[in-house]
């Protein structure tokens, strides 16, 4: 009896081969030079679980141009960089994060105000203190 013959896939003429790597090989190596890209702009993945409401709203509002703007304007009023001011630096020698929430800035510029040195005070953190101030000590720093 003949041996029979498997029938062969037709395949349509589809993508000439452009690499000797197999396809996955290509695809890998596409992601890996696409997060080395992304590395070298600075962009970081950030991984976020929300409820599925906040979630869904907030894969619509990043789709909006002005959206990174907004994102930057939000975390700017929320959080304050400890190393971007000397007072506040000196104030925290004790604690290893690199972020406050503007409140509890707030309340240790207020709760320390006396070992603030407010003549050598950058105009940038004379600003933060007055704007936290009015935020939230309603424009009065009790001290």
């Amino acid at each position: 009896m003949l041996g029979r013959m498997k029938p062969t896939k037709r395949r349509g003429p589809g993508r000439p081969k452009t690499s000797p790597l197999p396809r996955r090989e290509q695809l890998r190596r596409a992601k890996q030079a696409q997060r080395a890209r992304e590395r070298e702009a600075g962009l970081v993945v950030v991984p976020l679980k929300l409820p599925a409401r906040d979630a869904e709203r907030f894969r619509a509002a990043r789709e909006r141009p002005e959206f990174a703007r907004r994102l930057r304007a939000l975390l700017d009023e929320e959080l304050v960089e400890i190393a971007a001011f000397e007072n506040l630096a000196a104030l925290c020698w004790n604690r290893r994060d690199r972020y406050l929430t503007a409140e509890e800035a707030f309340r240790l510029y207020e709760r320390n105000w006396r070992l603030v040195d407010q003549r050598r005070m950058r105009p940038a953190e004379r600003a933060l203190v007055e704007r936290l101030a009015a935020r939230f000590g309603n424009g009065v720093l009790n001290v």
